[in-house]
């Protein structure tokens, strides 16, 4: 990535989520830009969002910010519009990097714990 898109990507990431949290937040759910990646041309973001929403369906919610996006687009375009000709077209993924990140950290979990199983059974046979 060049420097130009790194900064517009950082910008478009600190800006949308601020305009997220503040106007397209459902109750009950917290919506996280985790990360911004900028097309070349400058034409398209992709934005990974983080949604934390228990007892919620996370597809509804991305339902909701794809009917929105013009509107979060129009938004964002007041607040970007001197830094760029064109505002990019917004794209909505889910990051579901915590997830991961929790799934990961439960298996190393239980790894330890048989580990430690296995070196209190090897104790009591000697």
């Amino acid at each position: 990535m060049s420097i130009r898109t790194e900064r517009l990507a950082a910008v478009i990431k600190r800006d949308l989520g601020k305009i997220i949290q503040k106007s397209y937040q459902q109750s009950g759910s917290f919506i996280t830009v985790t990360k911004v990646d900028v097309t070349p041309d400058l034409l398209i973001a992709k934005v990974l969002l983080s949604v934390y929403a228990p007892g919620k369906d996370e597809d509804a919610i991305f339902a909701y910010l794809e009917e929105q996006n013009t509107a979060i687009r129009k938004e964002l375009a007041s607040k970007i519009r001197h830094q760029v000709r064109r505002i990019p077209e917004l794209h909505f993924i889910n990051d579901k990097t915590a997830e991961h990140v929790e799934k990961m950290e439960k298996l190393f979990q239980k790894i330890r714990k048989e580990r430690k199983q296995r070196a209190n059974n090897e104790d009591d046979e000697e």
